[in-house]
């Protein structure tokens, strides 16, 4: 990669200077750029009269920075080397995590996206990546729903749980009685009711992962992490410790808070349950470091789990790892699964496909932009009508940028041109400034920095940065396709096969987003 090579360049002359080297912001300030000059305080003309970089035709001093223009031959777009920043690595990303009994809503579908995308990310850069699903089938809201479910057994399950849960209060002992229950696994009645339950949850999910393109390698279940988190608990006094017939772990000597962890009633919470997950994927999947993906609304939450987990298990310091993501918000605000107003993901799914006039793939490749458009960590407000045009900015556009590569292609085979030949040996057409034009079209000036964004992406787990680059890259196709005659053209073969190279490098950059590549639209 040229921007490894400008790297190198620049640490032989300042070794011990930490700079960058990045894209220009505009393409007429070259293709990499580097502040080594001013971070080094030095002069940047003498710096830039140090480097001599194979590749490179021009290097230009603009203020204290040094732009780098790469040769007509570094140009010509080949197949980009992705950098294998994660090789021999085993990666376990943990996302999704809906509950059984309850809706697949929004925020289970933004989870999905978002890990599906990182989990594909980790394998493109080197990574062996096992893909988890860490499901809450046993706790309150599963017994709000099986006592919804016996006050009307005809109610669906997510309209059982919607009821129980707005007579929590006023059956609050009865819930409560019926949770442990659950939990012991004491009543006929009951279990029956409960493996129904759990079974068409389940099954459900699974024909969402599928629309979705995920495929999960292990599923985790709170009614196994559960006893072992209690377990986990009562073995270690030192970490935890009793309090008003609760057993806690007071965070507050490492600059957290006190959490519960087994409740008064001695029944596990969600923190006791998360030790015992801990466990069980060490136990089931050996790894490097596990990623949860989940919403910010419980990153503190989270950073006490983590710090009880590494007093329970040294080996686990450094390795469990967290991302988290905003809401996808609406007009009327936040959506929350305890309403009866939620917009469930496939409901989503099946509203745009009917708008897309029944195109699930498009559909699919709509709500997937928008979730993956701007940094992990921000809030989503989610745009049917953008979300589907054809103007950028969006999956549709993307995904038709490359349907229209995909047809110039088809279409020079049908006049009997291949552009495959000239990409095998470069020079068919004779020496290389016979086929390139001059100057390059900064389509070829934008294709080559494709492996970059896909590295920053996969290394700050920030999708965006290849949503970014490819809705960059089709405006800069979509601009180039619109002023050239292709075929028949004055650089024919050249024209063609840089088509070619934008329709692997679009393809390629969809899939890692999980963004569906239709051949026709």
């Amino acid at each position: 990669m040229m921007r490894e090579r400008i790297e190198q360049a620049l640490q032989q002359i300042l070794p011990d200077t930490t700079f960058v080297v990045e894209r220009p912001r505009a393409l007429e300030h070259g293709d990499y750029s580097t502040n080594a000059a001013l971070v080094a305080k030095i002069d940047p003309q003498e710096l830039a009269g140090k480097l001599k970089i194979e590749g490179v035709e021009k290097v230009e001093v603009v203020g204290k920075f040094i732009n780098f223009f790469l040769t007509r031959d570094k140009l010509t777009p080949k197949e980009q080397k992705i950098p294998q920043l994660y090789a021999g690595k085993k990666i376990m990303v943990e996302y999704t995590d809906p509950n059984p009994f309850k809706e697949f809503h929004i925020g289970h579908l933004v989870g999905n996206v978002i890990g599906e995308a990182v989990a594909r990310l980790f394998e493109a850069t080197g990574a062996a990546v096992s893909r988890a699903n860490y499901q809450g089938d046993v706790g309150v809201h599963v017994a709000k729903a099986i006592w919804g479910k016996m006050q009307n057994p005809k109610s669906s399950w997510g309209e059982a749980y919607t009821y129980g849960d707005s007579q929590y209060e006023s059956h609050k002992e009865e819930i409560d009685t019926l949770n442990k229950t659950i939990y012991e696994k004491s009543d006929t009645a009951v279990n029956k009711l409960y493996d129904e339950g759990r079974a068409q949850s389940l099954e459900h999910f699974e024909e969402i992962y599928k629309v979705l393109g995920t495929k999960f390698v292990f599923y985790f279940f709170e009614s196994e992490t559960g006893p072992k988190g209690i377990e986990i608990v009562r073995k270690h006094p030192e970490v935890f410790e009793e309090s008003e017939g609760a057993v806690v772990f007071k965070g507050e000597q490492y600059g957290l808070h006190t959490r519960v962890f087994i409740n008064s009633k001695g029944l596990p919470t969600y923190e006791a349950k998360e030790l015992g997950l801990a466990e069980i994927k060490q136990q089931k999947g050996s790894f490097d470091l596990s990623i949860t993906i989940t919403a910010h609304e419980i990153s503190e939450y989270f950073k006490v789990v983590r710090k009880a987990a590494e007093l329970v298990f040294p080996n686990l310091e450094g390795r469990m790892l967290a991302r988290f993501h905003g809401f996808l918000r609406l007009t009327t605000g936040k959506m929350s699964s305890r309403k009866g107003n939620v917009i469930t993901g496939e409901s989503l799914i099946e509203d745009l496909t009917e708008v897309a006039r029944g195109r699930q793939d498009v559909a699919v490749g709509a709500i997937k932009y928008m979730l993956l458009k701007s940094g992990v960590a921000r809030d989503i407000i989610f745009d049917p009508e953008q979300s589907l045009s054809l103007e950028g900015d969006s999956g549709p556009y993307l995904q038709y940028a490359l349907v229209r590569a995909r047809a110039l292609l088809r279409k020079a085979k049908e006049v009997g041109v291949d552009p495959s030949e000239w990409a095998q040996d470069g020079r068919r057409s004779g020496a290389l400034a016979q086929v390139l034009p001059s100057p390059m079209v900064p389509l070829a000036r934008v294709l080559v920095h494709y492996s970059d964004a896909v590295a920053r992406a996969a290394k700050e787990m920030e999708p965006h940065y290849v949503t970014t680059y490819l809705t960059e890259l089709a405006a800069a196709f979509n601009s180039w396709y619109a002023q050239e005659k292709v075929i028949g053209g004055e650089h024919q073969d050249y024209g063609l096969f840089l088509t070619q190279t934008v329709e692997h490098t679009l393809s390629q950059g969809l899939h890692l987003l999980g963004i569906p590549t239709p051949e026709e639209m």
